[in-house]
């Protein structure tokens, strides 16, 4: 018979040893909890997470950032964005201008604060087959071409280009900020809306108006029309049309509607006035001696249209202009001196040209 072996329990400090042994290896069972995961696990482990979470930065910067281009794109095709663009690609003349008179004493202010605080709004140019054409901001590329005879920094000026021509919006554009920036006179609005009907950018002067001024009220507008009026029939012969007072202005319109047009033509034609006092003395002679003829009732309306034909230069001195109504036509010549028989010459031609 075997002898049987007789088992004794370990004692305290045995199965103390016993369990940090345990703990100190990895579990055999899958599903236990509190495993511990080898070493090259944890730092794949850890790689991943972190190369996942780079992933997702990366990704909401990229969305970012193609969003902001995109509206980049936009805003540079709507001419938002700003350009430096050479004062001397720039053409002033791209479309008529609406104001007359420049003060001088505000344009040195103007050069002086561009040169202090640097150029606050740029201006705006359309581009064209050579270079650039000027729509509003006029008096600061002024300003920036006489600073860069002597500074070279202002060589190039901030501008946003539109995509364009010398269109509606280009007009809108110079007469919404010249009303802004500086009041127009009412002779200038009347000007500027006539010189645009000229131009063919809209059918007639009434629609120019109502498109230029559309923000103002309809009593504003009709001011408008009236300046239009004098300029249309006066424009030529007024050297100081931005001296008209809204009254004056209005009145002249009245007489004109009224067939007044040859009578203060030719006043105004052989007058030769030394300031805007003289120059309304002479219209308001001519207006009180026309009251005094006894009235065409069959006249009146509109003035006649003036056709004008660009004036000529002569080689030896003088210039010589020329324009036609409905009724006759006007020839003259300044700056040139004419004997009797060279206009005795000159009118045998013109009886020759009509034989």
């Amino acid at each position: 018979m075997a002898k049987r072996r007789r088992l004794t329990a370990p004692d305290e400090h045995e199965l103390q040893e016993l369990e940090e042994g345990f703990a100190a290896k990895p579990a055999l069972n899958p599903f236990e909890a509190t495993a511990a995961a080898p070493p090259i696990a944890k730092v794949a482990g850890e790689a991943a997470s972190l190369n996942g979470m780079a992933s997702v930065t990366d990704r909401v910067a990229l969305a970012q950032d193609q969003g902001d281009a995109s509206k980049w794109r936009n805003a540079d095709q709507a001419g938002l964005v700003a350009q430096m663009i050479p004062v001397a690609e720039i053409d002033q003349d791209f479309i008529r201008r609406d104001r007359l008179v420049e003060d001088d004493e505000a344009m040195h202010e103007l050069r002086s604060s561009i040169l202090s605080n640097g150029l606050r709004a740029p201006i705006e140019v359309a581009r064209t087959d050579d270079g650039y054409g000027l729509i509003s901001g006029f008096r600061r590329l002024r300003a920036f071409t006489e600073l860069s005879k002597s500074i070279g920094a202002f060589g190039d000026i901030p501008a946003f280009v539109r995509s364009g021509n010398a269109g509606e919006a280009a007009y809108v554009s110079m007469v919404e900020e010249n009303e802004v920036r500086a009041d127009l006179t009412h002779y200038e609005r009347g000007r500027i809306a006539v010189l645009a009907a000229g131009q063919g950018v809209f059918p007639d002067v009434a629609a120019a108006v109502d498109v230029l001024f559309a923000a103002a009220s309809k009593a504003k507008r009709s001011k408008v029309r009236s300046f239009a009026t004098v300029h249309e029939a006066l424009g030529d012969l007024l050297k100081y049309p931005t001296a008209l007072t809204e009254k004056g202005g209005l009145q002249l319109a009245a007489a004109l509607r009224d067939g007044a047009q040859p009578h203060l033509r030719a006043a105004l034609g052989n007058g030769d006035a030394a300031d805007p006092t003289a120059e309304w003395n002479i219209i308001q002679s001519a207006l009180t001696s026309r009251a005094s003829i006894p009235r065409d009732k069959t006249r009146g309306g509109r003035p006649q249209k003036i056709t004008r034909l660009p004036n000529r230069e002569l080689e030896n001195g003088g210039v010589l202009s020329a324009e036609m109504s409905a009724d006759g036509m006007r020839i003259e010549l300044r700056g040139r001196e004419v004997s009797v028989g060279d206009l005795e010459s000159i009118l045998k031609e013109i009886c020759r040209q009509f034989e």
